[in-house]
């Protein structure tokens, strides 16, 4: 089974917005049985969005449209939903007691009338109650295709999306079972990868697809099939997907569906009875955000500092004001000085430290954009790598940050 997302609005055109909806609903649609054939952004316009639902209804079943259905003068979406089916707008008295009610629930104590508009609906539409916002969901068909209208704002839509449109695509379509597996691989580039397993990949049966999804100092690797067996299913892809991590034993660090980087390195340190702080320059905050982005990090995570400034390094971290002076800010002996001392600061038992030059300028480092030093310290000892990752700022503290997860949970696997 075949859908299309459609998001409504010029704010994802002029790249004023990131596009997040279409991510999620494809993800949550996929989880069903549900693929998806094609994701179109249109404008704030009648014609181009008449357009698009004409074109999807000649290549899929369902088509879900986002955006569009705010109270202002530029929300067009059901005024068109209902030139699209022939059709014209009716109150709705369900959506009006919906609006008061979040009215009273909020004790917003502003003019209802605009947000009224929002109580007009298609007369052929199936009302989608929104209970976390004003405009309401619409769920419609013609000739066969089914169009589901969301409002924009993204957890309204996810709200409707799980309470009120999967549970009725699950029922009105018969869908086959879609099953992807994906394997976490630090330290080695695509190229890299697809050398070693080259002879595995080309005898991959034509029923399972692998995917690389690089990224900068990973790589994941995705098998994927579909077909009515769920368990032939997930039988067939579990067990190429047990070769392949064999194949890649010394760099695969477990599924995404089951775990991320910072969540294996939790469960060492945790096993460990251990902790972890950081203390970050160059990478800005990068590592301590990925980490503090995992659920139950208390457990082994003490702090960080962030001493960017070099006056910082030695006033709150403690670095010497010597061995900056004679080494440089950006070196191996300061960057292991900033891991002791911020394990002594935190009172941790294993650290990461970074500093380095992501540019565009050199700052108070001599080396050439993109250097990076890397330390980790650990109840056996310190190390620092130096690595230079190129001339772009983001790379280079996306890489800096991969490659010193990679180096921590090696570390640990050690100890």
């Amino acid at each position: 089974m075949l859908a299309e997302i459609i998001t409504i609005g010029d704010e994802i055109l002029i790249g004023q917005i990131v596009d997040t909806n279409s991510a999620y609903i494809s993800r949550e649609l996929n989880k069903i049985g549900v693929q998806v054939y094609q994701i179109t952004s249109v404008q704030d316009d009648r014609d181009h969005i008449l357009e698009a639902f004409e074109a999807a209804s000649k290549h899929v079943s369902l088509v879900i449209v986002t955006g569009g259905l705010g109270p202002t003068k530029d929300d067009i979406t059901k005024q068109t939903f209902c030139d699209y089916f022939e059709d014209h707008l009716v109150e709705n008295k369900d959506v009006v007691e919906n609006i008061r009610e979040i009215f009273r629930k909020y004790q917003l104590n502003l003019p209802m009338l605009p947000n009224l508009q929002q109580t007009m609906v298609p007369s052929k539409a199936t009302v989608l109650m929104n209970k976390q916002g004003t405009a309401p969901g619409m769920w419609m068909e013609k000739d066969g295709t089914v169009f589901v209208s969301l409002p924009g704002v993204p957890y309204e839509m996810r709200h409707l999306l799980q309470d009120e449109v999967l549970p009725r695509v699950a029922k009105a379509f018969s869908r086959p079972h879609i099953y992807h597996k994906t394997l976490l691989t630090y330290g080695l580039g695509e190229t890299g990868v697809a050398e070693r397993i080259s002879a595995w990949e080309d005898a991959l049966p034509p029923n399972i697809r692998l995917a690389y999804l690089p990224a900068l100092g990973k790589v994941r690797l995705r098998l994927s099939s579909s077909g009515q067996d769920k368990a032939e299913l997930i039988r067939s892809v579990d067990d190429q997907m047990d070769v392949l991590q064999e194949l890649l034993s010394d760099i695969a660090v477990g599924f995404e569906e089951e775990t991320s980087m910072v969540d294996q390195i939790g469960k060492l340190l945790t096993a460990q009875n251990r902790s972890l702080s950081v203390a970050e320059s160059c990478t800005g905050g990068k590592i301590m955000t990925e980490i503090t982005q995992s659920p139950g990090i208390s457990s082994f995570f003490k702090g960080g500092v962030l001493p960017y400034e070099t006056k910082l390094k030695t006033d709150i971290l403690g670095v010497p004001k010597d061995l900056i002076e004679k080494y440089n800010v950006v070196s191996a002996e300061v960057v292991e000085s900033m891991a002791l001392q911020v394990c002594k600061l935190c009172g941790s038992d294993y650290s990461i430290a970074t500093t380095g030059i992501a540019g565009p300028t050199k700052g108070d480092g001599e080396d050439e954009v993109g250097t990076v030093f890397i330390a980790i310290a650990s109840p056996k000892g310190i190390f620092s790598e130096k690595f230079q990752f190129g001339n772009d700022r983001f790379r280079v503290i996306e890489k800096a940050t991969n490659k010193a997860f990679e180096m921590l949970r090696k570390e640990i696997l050690k100890n």
